[in-house]
């Protein structure tokens, strides 16, 4: 089978032809094999047939990318963006948004605007068990029309037939399983210090204990010692240790080039990008021609935004060398994966978001560690967050083999060691259900459906689903005792008063299982009566009223409009608040903008409204910290007021940029303007201020499609 001149693959003919015969289809197939070109096939069908069709995925640069694909592809007016920050062409027939957007779209009140919907194109259909944002894949598979497909997409969906499985129940229409395990480019893992050079696994553990045969027992102060990977210290390292700047030389040596080289922090992206353009002396990674479009590229950047690159990330473009990560400047990141994307960076130093999804693959990946922060605290990489990072290497078309290369230190190997070979030998982990409706959902599903239908709904949940099957086998356990039990002879365990027990006792956890999913709903349910939002009766209150437009901190927003803090806010301050309830700040960032006069009082009000019961309660039935940052609210008003984005940034002192972060903030003011303009459509003054602050903060960075 051909598509556009392409020889298909078999599992992408297989994957085209169960769509074709009107299934909806889960495709589960390693990275850089080849899934979006299904997607490109589904879409060129929708527009061929004058149809609509949406694609969805996690993260905005995944959506931009496919949003610029597919309007090279089909045309400006056949393609839309819809991001939250950004709407292109909402009436397009291909529309590219995030998945909250189509799940607010399937609770809005306009069953049409889906009639002409052909498919939904789900990428990164695993991110359903991210513990914050996976509800909305749940819900939005359960409110799709049955009429559309669904083209699921995943790298790392280990248990794809269970998940199938709900899904054909859910929607009740088959949906069928395409797996491809075999990666179109192979790969192959090394190990590389600076002491004993690149080797393969097994041949570096070899190395590994002639080395430490030379160097002896540990002395007593090295023992217990913890270095950043968790294991023992450095204190046993014979030289000097291998800096990353080593193994990306025996990468270029090996021409291995261009190179993806994963670090889990953002302050050691930058810094280590620095080090390596230092290091290179003048030296470019690229050849004469690609030097000279890198300068032209600059020379365009530089000419409409001055102030955007400064000399030390000038010098490391031009050597072939960048940083990516999700705080950088918004205009720095698409300028990154503009070169990249046009092979013009040789070695890209980035965190955990550049793997996921982004069609941007490299001859070699190396990982600087196979641990990271997770929030909390350092953790080891799962083995699906190692495979989506590892799969990044090869190019299809390009290379006969990926690399993988971990860099290490002999002192490091012994705990590293055992990570490498669960990650290399394991599964990726099953997709886990993390179900749990906001307090957003519970309102908006009480206000368009009876109880009855809002129970079916949550019974046909992932969660459910897996819950009634753990039921099922207790079920099936007690009946195994039971006809035990009952049967003749003197071969039985334990007592028939024991027995009895243990039955009763399997058959209250099945009833408990089956039926926790609808409880911890009721729970929700509760607690909206008990602080007045709902009545007895489940009738609206006007908490619950304005519950239903707030979808970010919900409670939190609420209480804020419901108890007058907000009321005579000017913008700018209102503004900053909505900044400080989306984001804060890191532990090493220090704020030089100090709050006075109204932005004081303001935060005072605010801070008296987080710490209350109500606001406490809701923290701890969600499980979910609410997000509280008064220190930003400065920064939120300096945008509203008209300020640029570098003044802003002169009141921060941090080791990494935090563009990113602040740009990420008043983007999501800017969507929570909206929702809170929602709530006030009967107050014609109040809304024409909430307006007018729109279209202040809606400018320069925070309009740039990163």
């Amino acid at each position: 089978m051909k598509f556009k001149d392409l020889e298909l693959d078999a599992f992408q003919a297989d994957a085209i032809s169960a769509l074709e015969a009107g299934k909806s289809v889960l495709v589960c197939a390693p990275t850089g094999t080849g899934k979006t070109i299904i997607a490109d096939w589904l879409v060129d069908r929708a527009l061929t047939r004058k149809r609509q069709v949406i694609y969805t995925a996690p993260i905005k640069a995944l959506s931009n990318q496919k949003f610029r694909d597919w309007t090279r592809a089909h045309g400006d007016d056949a393609v839309g963006l819809l991001t939250g920050d950004l709407v292109i062409r909402r009436e397009a027939a291909c529309r590219v948004m995030t998945t909250e957007i189509l799940r607010n779209m399937l609770l809005s009140d306009d069953p049409m605007q889906f009639a002409d919907l052909d498919a939904v194109i789900i990428d990164e259909i695993h991110f359903l068990d991210d513990r914050e944002r996976g509800t909305v894949w749940e819900e939005l598979l359960i409110y799709l029309p049955k009429t559309v497909q669904i083209l699921g997409l995943s790298a790392t969906l280990s248990n794809a037939n269970q998940f199938a499985a709900w899904m054909s129940e859910v929607r009740q229409t088959e949906m069928e399983v395409i797996r491809q395990d075999k990666r179109t480019v192979p790969l192959d893992f090394w190990v590389y210090s600076r002491d004993s050079g690149m080797l393969r696994p097994k041949a570096f553990d070899s190395e590994h204990q002639r080395w430490e045969k030379k160097q002896g027992p540990p002395k007593r102060e090295e023992r217990g010692g913890r270095d950043r990977h968790g294991g023992g210290g450095r204190g046993r390292s014979s030289g000097p240790t291998t800096s990353h700047a080593d193994a990306v030389h025996a990468v270029w040596e090996s021409n291995g080039l261009p190179c993806l080289y994963f670090v889990f922090s953002r302050k050691l992206t930058e810094q280590n990008g620095r080090a390596l353009t230092r290091r290179l002396e003048g030296v470019s990674l690229l050849d004469d021609a690609q030097l000279a479009q890198v300068r032209g590229i600059l020379e365009r950047v530089e000419r409409e935004n001055p102030q955007l690159i400064d000399q030390d990330l000038r010098d490391a473009l031009l050597a072939g060398v960048a940083w990516h990560h999700a705080g950088c400047h918004v205009q720095i990141k698409a300028l990154v994966e503009d070169l990249y994307e046009r092979r013009l960076v040789r070695v890209l130093y980035c965190t955990s978001t550049f793997a996921l999804g982004i069609n941007m693959p490299a001859r070699t990946v190396i990982f600087d560690g196979l641990r990271k922060f997770d929030g909390i605290s350092m953790r080891p990489l799962t083995t699906r967050e190692f495979l989506q990072k590892a799969g990044r290497a090869g190019r299809r078309g390009m290379d006969t083999e990926g690399h993988v290369v971990i860099r290490v230190d002999h002192s490091e190997w012994n705990e590293l060691s055992i990570s490498l070979q669960k990650l290399l030998q394991g599964q990726p982990e099953p997709v886990r259900s993390s179900f749990s409706l906001s307090f957003n959902s519970v309102v908006n599903l009480l206000s368009r459906n009876p109880l009855e239908r809002v129970r079916e709904i949550v019974d046909r949940s992932f969660l459910a689903f897996a819950r009634q099957a753990e039921a099922r086998r207790l079920e099936e356990d007690a009946e195994r005792l039971r006809v035990e039990m009952d049967a003749p002879g003197d071969n039985k365990r334990g007592s028939a008063k024991q027995q009895q027990k243990d039955i009763l006792k399997l058959e209250r956890r099945a009833e408990d299982v089956e039926n926790r999913s609808w409880m911890e709903f009721e729970a929700r349910i509760r607690f909206l009566v008990s602080i007045g939002y709902l009545a007895e009766d489940l009738t609206f209150n006007a908490g619950a009223k304005v519950l239903t437009h707030i979808q970010m901190e919900e409670i939190f927003m609420t209480e804020l409009i419901l108890s007058g803090a907000l009321e005579e806010l000017t913008g700018p301050t209102l503004f900053g608040l909505l900044c400080a309830v989306n984001k804060e700040f890191g532990r090493n960032v220090r704020v030089r903008a100090r709050l006075q006069g109204q932005a004081l009082t303001a935060a005072k009000d605010a801070n008296k409204v987080r710490m209350s019961k109500t606001v406490v309660e809701a923290e701890r039935i969600t499980g979910f910290p609410v997000t509280w940052c008064p220190e930003m609210i400065p920064f939120g008003a300096m945008w509203a007021e008209g300020r640029s984005f570098n003044d802003c940034l002169l009141f921060i002192d941090s080791e990494t940029d935090m563009s990113g972060d602040l740009v990420g903030a008043f983007r999501r003011a800017k969507d929570l303007i909206g929702q809170i303009k929602d709530v006030y459509k009967e107050d014609d003054a109040k809304r024409e201020m909430l307006t007018a602050l729109l279209r202040a903060v809606s400018r320069d960075e925070v309009l740039v499609i990163d």
